[in-house]
């Protein structure tokens, strides 16, 4: 079963874009041949609090609840980031979406630490963001800064029970926290590849190579990237028939229930 561990629902403040709706999500997933998706609500990460959001998120995918999984984001600078992180394991959500430098905070600090320690504690997924676009493309009002590599690493370290999810993260990127992370912290982190490039490079076949497919999920980055772009670099990278299986959904799946 094919599964997209990013995808969003909701308007992005930046840019239009042609369809933000869970309808026009699974079309795309339809014609693509994705068979379930990880939802975010877009545009909580520039909301002061994004609570609110995790109800309009579950109103727009509930009705596809059989595909679609909702990932809320949670702000570790709140004073309520206890009880969201509550609520969405009440939903049964298999990740929270955390935005640090949107969120105008440490990335690797204390209110990050407890919210990566609580979330491990409870058996949820943490999924961290790159960035959305590249700094040269990004709208003057859009200032945060790309995520750190060393905060990733810092992160992955602060407790044996945390998942970390990283979307968006170009090869150099990985290739910097993979290889600064012990086997057992590794482990700790799946990547998806979003933002990694197909031929002539071919960073999704190098990095195979170099780190294992093991470590690899599949993303879009719906709506905001066209999903045939991701899958196009599955069917380029020359990948054994069952690295890109474990891409396309069984790494995800083996990395939850470790």
């Amino acid at each position: 079963m094919i599964t997209d561990v990013s995808t969003f629902v909701g308007d992005y403040p930046f840019r239009c874009l042609p369809d933000t709706s869970a309808e026009s999500l699974i079309g795309e997933m339809d014609r693509t041949g994705i068979a379930a998706a990880w939802v975010g609500y877009l545009p909580s990460f520039l909301h002061r609090d994004p609570a609110p959001g995790t109800a309009r998120l579950r109103q727009l995918i509930d009705p596809h609840a059989h595909r679609l999984q909702p990932v809320p984001t949670v702000h570790p600078g709140l004073p309520t980031w206890r009880k969201d992180l509550e609520l969405a394991v009440s939903i049964e959500a298999p990740a929270v979406r955390i935005y640090p430098m949107h969120q105008a905070i440490d990335p690797a600090g204390n209110e990050m630490c407890r919210t990566m320690s609580a979330a491990a504690e409870a058996g949820v997924a943490v999924l961290l963001t790159v960035r959305f676009e590249d700094v040269r493309q990004r709208h003057p009002l859009d200032r945060a800064e790309d995520l750190p590599a060393s905060a990733v690493r810092a992160l992955a370290r602060i407790d044996r029970d945390v998942k970390l999810l990283v979307t968006h993260a170009g090869r150099e990127f990985i290739e910097e926290v993979h290889f600064g992370l012990t086997p057992e912290e590794q482990r700790r982190v799946l990547w998806d590849i979003t933002w990694l490039w197909g031929p002539p490079s071919n960073d999704l076949g190098v990095l195979v190579q170099s780190i294992g497919s093991e470590r690899f999920a599949l993303g879009t980055g719906m709506p905001l990237r066209i999903p045939d772009a991701a899958l196009a670099k599955l069917d380029l990278a020359t990948l054994s028939a069952r690295d890109r299986t474990a891409i396309e959904g069984e790494n995800l799946r083996h990395w939850l229930k470790q």
